[in-house]
């Protein structure tokens, strides 16, 4: 324990430097980002996890042009970015479930999400709670506290800089979040596109039929049995959203390997 504090008062530099860095991963990623996880809970395991980098670690400060400030303020930038990333993927199932809502007739019913503290479609608050569980049965969050470690590896401190190539990822990152939402969401729009025109044949041949007061519980009902239907491959998509997930944050640091 004495060689450890030693070692982290001739280091602090570098220790707040990590510190940084883990802070901006810990406060955005799916998991750690969790309003249901106490703040104080966060910044110790924040805490804790940069003193075993800094221990680890061989990072030699004195060979750095930068100001300390300017250093922190791309630390911050690093731990943001990779953050952002392994969040907006799963940003996909609240598209998503605004689709499935719209299709199916929940389209005006909202639930607080408590983890942001805003209001989240129904169906995709649903979707991203079966997706955070089955992050933390695939140990999600040890990848992502592994590409923490590695990003020291493919990005020393000091070295990023955000150019234009690491903009365009971003931007095609977050494309790709309505790409993968629109496209989960492609087999319930057939669906209850199919339904809607058989009620609008049974309108033409039975005009009697109040369509209305048919067509939304049975698109309702439809909707309901498709999701349970596809409960099964659930675990394999969120599972590939996630490796998809981990492939663009190291994406991110060959950028600066390229370089």
């Amino acid at each position: 324990m004495d060689g450890i504090l030693q070692t982290l008062f001739g280091k602090y530099e570098m220790f707040l430097l990590i510190l940084v860095r883990t802070s901006g991963i810990f406060f955005i990623s799916p998991f750690f980002s969790s309003q249901n996880i106490p703040n104080t809970m966060k910044v110790g395991f924040s805490f804790i996890v940069s003193i075993l980098l800094a221990v680890t670690l061989d990072i030699d400060l004195n060979l750095l042009e930068l100001s300390f400030v300017e250093l922190i303020f791309k630390e911050l930038m690093v731990g943001t970015i990779i953050g952002f990333i392994s969040y907006v993927f799963f940003a996909a199932f609240y598209v998503m479930g605004q689709i499935v809502d719209m299709k199916i007739g929940f389209g005006m019913v909202n639930v607080v999400d408590p983890q942001h503290r805003v209001q989240v479609p129904i169906m995709g608050n649903f979707y991203y709670i079966l997706a955070f569980l089955v992050l933390l049965s695939i140990n999600g969050h040890h990848t992502i506290i592994k590409a923490l470690i590695d990003s020291y590896e493919f990005l020393p401190v000091g070295k990023f800089v955000f150019s234009k190539n690491a903009a365009d990822l971003l931007i095609n990152v977050l494309s790709k979040t309505f790409i993968i939402g629109f496209k989960l969401s492609a087999p319930m729009v057939a669906i209850i596109f199919l339904t809607d025109l058989l009620l609008g044949i049974l309108a033409r041949t039975i005009p009697q039929m109040n369509v209305f007061v048919v067509g939304m519980p049975l698109k309702i009902l439809v909707g309901l049995l498709l999701i349970s239907v596809s409960m099964p491959i659930f675990y394999s998509i969120t599972t590939g959203i996630f490796n998809r997930t981990v492939e663009e944050i190291y994406n991110f640091f060959r950028l600066f390997i390229e370089g």
